[in-house]
């Protein structure tokens, strides 16, 4: 059945800079926001922009990922004709390799796109947190008659020595793509969001790939090529939320705007819904004991602390006079009796035990000295022990 557009959302990224929170699965599948994974947001994206084909290219310990996409139910996408697609190396003929790239990834499924026959290709990364209408930027990749359409977000001068920058004509056509640049020319940073005319796009991969020098690179290889050859490459602007949850801290940053009331990620109304697959949990429960303020607390939870400014994710238990602040805690985490977290991320199934100390205040301590710390999935730390500010567990701290 042909379609006017498939989306492949490059999910198979190992996310080192997450250390100990990525140790047994992909960065796409970490938890985010109290309800949800942070491939929630663009597959929700995919079936708010009417867009019902996506293939999920799979790598970095898949098992869990691929578990919680499962039929593509929770996000409509269990589809006869189109649907969610998980898309992992496969062998063909005697060769086998691993993805050796972003554009290699999609080279090595040409085949699933071809089955398709779409007019266009959605490359988008699943590492991402941002609410965006793709048929918004598909209909202007149409007007502009462009081969290539990038989507880009206005940041500051510091941030644009890190990011990819795209400099711009007046009429918003890509002159040049500079990759973390000492002197950014523009503010204009890529998102890693593209549109491809798949006809146009099929014959860079294939000449990439013949390429041995080729680090197989959409940023690093594609862009770049396209523009030597003068292909019309244009921008697409975008001025919502979007964050890139790499690190600790900016996965810590990104959760707590989510408690911010001024922030663009608006979960709560009805335009441009984030869907998840969650748990069948009872309803989260607030004893006589507990105080709550400024938080976000999801089904299943158990409270007799006090938690505040913290997002709270499903079957989490905060004992009698355990204290919760500033911090994420995801499923299945109890924080004993007496015990302390602030400025941290504990992860799933871990326990803080009684009287234990997690993080620190960030007026107790040096700025150099002061960052998040984090509890790697089911890690147990003994009653009374102290994880001190950025130090992070990935064995138990007895």
């Amino acid at each position: 059945m042909k379609k006017e557009c498939v989306a492949m959302l490059l999910a198979g990224g190992q996310g080192s800079r997450l250390y100990v929170l990525t140790t047994n699965i992909a960065k796409p599948a970490v938890p985010f926001g109290g309800k949800y994974r942070i491939i929630d947001f663009p597959l929700s994206n995919c079936i708010n922009s009417n867009i019902d084909t996506v293939g999920v290219l799979t790598q970095y310990q898949p098992h869990e990922l691929n578990a919680y996409i499962g039929s593509g139910q929770p996000w409509d996408l269990d589809r006869l004709e189109g649907g969610v697609h998980i898309l992992p190396p496969y062998q063909k003929g005697k060769n086998a390799t691993w993805y050796k790239g972003t554009a290699n990834a999609i080279y090595q499924n040409i085949t699933f796109v071809d089955h398709y026959d779409p007019e266009y290709v959605l490359v988008l990364g699943g590492d991402h947190i941002y609410k965006m209408d793709y048929s918004q930027m598909i209909e202007q990749h149409k007007r502009s008659q462009a081969d290539c359409t990038i989507a880009v977000k206005e940041v500051d001068s510091e941030e644009a020595t890190r990011m990819g920058i795209m400099n711009v004509t007046p009429d918003d056509i890509v002159c040049e793509f500079e990759e973390k640049p000492k002197k950014p020319k523009s503010n204009l940073a890529s998102m890693g969001i593209y549109v491809f005319n798949w006809g146009k796009l099929k014959q860079y991969l294939i000449a990439d790939e013949a390429d041995p020098k080729s680090k197989n690179d959409f940023g690093g290889n594609i862009i770049p090529a396209m523009l030597a050859a003068d292909e019309k490459l244009c921008v697409y602007r975008f001025s919502g939320y979007w964050k890139d949850v790499g690190t600790i801290n900016s996965l810590w940053d990104a959760n707590m705007d989510m408690l911010a009331s001024s922030h663009d990620i608006n979960v709560f109304g009805s335009n441009l819904r984030v869907y998840a697959r969650n748990p069948t949990a009872p309803p989260h429960y607030v004893s006589k004991t507990a105080s709550i303020s400024h938080s976000l607390v999801t089904e299943g939870c158990s409270i007799h602390g006090r938690v505040t400014n913290s997002v709270l994710f499903h079957s989490v238990i905060v004992e009698e006079g355990a204290k919760v602040n500033y911090s994420i805690i995801m499923p299945g985490a109890v924080v004993g009796r007496d015990a302390c977290v602030q400025h941290a991320i504990v992860a799933e199934n871990a326990v803080i035990g009684a009287g234990a100390r997690v993080g620190a205040d960030p007026q107790t301590v040096g700025p150099d000295e002061f960052g998040v710390a984090v509890v790697a999935a089911g890690v147990r730390i003994a009653p009374g022990r102290v994880l001190g500010a950025q130090e992070m567990a990935d064995s138990d701290v007895v």
